[in-house]
């Protein structure tokens, strides 16, 4: 066969590990949809919307730790991609992204679907490739299939990211009736040892020796999956050291002492806040939500910041960066461990858990008697998340809330977002993706923009049983009623909040989804419990007002900078 080579991709991912594939229909990408269609060992699904596929990809490669492989048609199919492939880089989660494509003498020539698609993700992705066109060489198959090894190996190397594979196909596209299909015996792969990223004795000794200059030590945990060893050694050098750990929703960090809530008590009208500046700060890990904390570090006075990554294109997100330490942050910390001759200063880590103590109880007391709104729904929902599940948080006020609240750490709950990019774009699609490959019960919570955009995250015909969907309905986008600025402009009903009367019954009936709605406390907390009895993909609608939300979150904030 002319295409075997073509053919041989789904192979070559198969012997590399890769398994899940999300297909989008097209004619120019037959021959990718019959290799992997007719594999064995793949897992295919086809989505007809590319932005979903995509995003459905990123969900079940943000579970698996494998990148998904993505198969589209040419044209601006590719383009629909786009948004993920930039979640995916800045999420640092492996994608294999094979576009079909026009030879290259076609390209500008008015012929259909034919863009230029060479480098297409060119600011977002780890590496694009270009496949031969022409494979009758043994030098083309030969670079053809050296080429798909050396892109699967670059999806996972540290830090893991999507790569692009731009197939430029050539008519005919089917196997004849009469043709053997097959795939080549004896393939040759490439496969990469993967890096331990070991910090050395003698790196581990001088270090301690810097940290001894250093009586306030802050350590903060960013964006990634739960990993029970580095909590335990993290927690163990804080304790050791007196030092003080914080840790985002996103972080999946709910190990004993650590610092949850300093989005409630980091503010600048608080003044206790001057006692809690560090002078070392040690990060690890991806994108904090926190915007106080990051307000907070910006200003403080002679700051030093050590951040850990084993490699890759570092962030200077408090503007204080004076260390990059390359190794593996369990590494770090087990050799680093307890350091002998630090001017640790006890009432720091008093300081800090002084306030955390003084937002978790204000956050407890704080919803009694007041009237129902979209607060104090996060509030209960978050109370009544089922132990050892997964909570994807979709972006704008929902991730935010989920970090003023919490999570409690005894119900074992994985959390799950889209901060790469923090888009509204494809959230339902991702939690979707997370469902399929976890098969764990999967919820998201989502504002009702956010649901509505990525409605076609549910127009496919794998909806998994595991999903629950809690769709808060405040019929606009909210965000702008609660963050400064905007609310104080004439034009924010019009144009920021883009009021919509829409509401979600309507999508459940048409991708036969099981429907609960509820506008009060009692009746939020009498459903919670048989929606998560339900037998297949259901959704929860609760309807909230935008004047109620934004004054109880305003006043939930001067409450506690007055207590």
């Amino acid at each position: 066969m002319i295409l075997q080579p073509v053919t041989d991709i789904a192979e070559i991912c198969a012997r590399l590990g890769l398994k899940n594939v999300v297909l989008s229909p097209g004619s120019r990408c037959a021959p990718l949809t019959i290799a992997f269609a007719r594999h064995p060992e793949m897992q295919v699904k086809t989505v007809s919307d590319e932005r979903v596929a995509a995003f459905t990809g990123l969900g079940m490669a943000q579970i698996s730790g494998k990148a998904s492989v993505l198969v589209c048609t040419s044209g601006t199919a590719a383009y629909n991609y786009a948004p993920a492939v930039a979640e995916a880089f800045y999420q640092q989660i492996p994608l294999l992204v094979l576009t079909a494509d026009r030879p290259n003498e076609w390209v500008d020539q008015q012929d259909g679907q034919t863009i230029r698609q060479t480098n297409i993700y060119q600011n977002h992705i780890k590496q694009s490739f270009n496949f031969p066109a022409d494979l009758t060489h043994p030098d083309a198959i030969w670079h053809a299939h050296r080429l798909v090894s050396e892109a699967i190996n670059l999806a996972h190397a540290f830090p893991a990211g999507p790569v692009h594979i731009n197939i430029p196909l050539r008519e005919p596209f089917y196997p004849k009736p009469d043709e053997v299909f097959g795939y080549t015996k004896n393939l040759k792969i490439i496969q990469e040892t993967e890096n331990a990223f070991k910090l050395s004795d003698l790196q581990a000794e001088v270090l301690k020796a810097e940290l001894q200059q250093f009586s306030r030590i802050l350590v903060v945990a960013g964006q990634q999956m739960p990993d029970a060893k580095l909590q335990e050694a993290v927690a163990g050098f804080c304790t050791q050291n007196h030092s003080v750990l914080v840790s985002d929703v996103i972080s999946n960090f709910n190990a004993e002492n650590a610092i949850k809530h300093q989005d409630v008590f980091l503010n600048a009208k608080n003044p206790a806040t001057e006692n809690l500046h560090p002078e070392l700060l040690i990060t690890f890990g991806k994108s904090v939500i926190s915007k106080n904390l990051k307000l907070f570090l910006r200003k403080s006075p002679n700051l030093q910041h050590w951040h850990i990554q084993p490699a890759g294109q570092v962030a200077d997100t408090f503007q204080a960066l004076t260390k990059i330490i390359r190794c593996e942050p369990l590494s770090f910390f087990t050799k680093i461990g307890s350091v002998s001759g630090l001017k640790t200063a006890p009432e720091f880590a008093e300081n800090w858990q002084k306030q955390e103590k003084r937002a978790a109880d204000h956050l407890a007391s704080f919803f009694q008697n007041k009237p129902f709104n979209e607060f104090s729904a996060y509030w209960l929902t978050m109370q009544n998340l089922p132990e050892n599940s997964i909570l994807h948080v979709a972006n704008s006020m929902a991730v935010r809330y989920a970090n003023l609240i919490g999570l409690p750490a005894e119900k074992n709950i994985k959390v799950i977002a889209n901060r790469g990019t923090s888009g509204i774009d494809g959230c339902t699609s991702t939690a979707v993706g997370n469902a399929w490959q976890s098969g764990k019960l999967t919820t998201l919570f989502t504002g009702d923009l956010a649901f509505f955009y990525d409605r076609n995250g549910l127009w496919h015909n794998y909806l998994p049983e595991n999903l629950r969907i809690i769709v808060f309905n405040n019929q606009g986008g909210g965000i702008f009623r609660l963050i400064d600025g905007p609310g104080s402009q004439p034009e924010l009903d019009e144009y920021f909040e883009t009021r919509q009367m829409l509401q979600a019954q309507n999508t459940a009936k048409d991708f036969g989804l099981r429907y609960f709605k509820c506008a009060t406390e009692a009746e939020l907390l009498q459903i919670l419990t048989e929606f998560y009895k339900q037998n297949g993909a259901t959704i929860l609608e609760i309807m909230t007002e935008n004047l109620a939300n934004a004054a109880v979150f305003r006043e939930f904030k001067n409450s506690f900078e007055t207590n």
